[in-house]
């Protein structure tokens, strides 16, 4: 599968979230550590939801990019 993640500028980290997996979040120094652990916890999300018997939701997020004149 393959899920869609938003990765946040905070004031002292990067923090990001998958907007298909309710609850699953992930926080890191730099975005390519926050990768690592959006994946890890997508893992661990993952496999908490089917040892509880909870239904995976199929990844239905879609990201583009606009671009405008600013």
């Amino acid at each position: 599968m393959q899920y869609a993640i938003v990765i946040e500028k905070t004031a002292t980290n990067y923090a990001a979230y998958v907007p298909d997996l309710l609850g699953c979040v992930a926080t890191g120094s730099t975005i390519k550590e926050t990768e690592n652990h959006i994946r890890e916890a997508i893992e661990l999300h993952i496999r908490g939801m089917k040892e509880d018997g909870i239904p995976i939701p199929e990844p239905s997020s879609h990201v583009e990019y606009i671009k405008i004149a600013a």
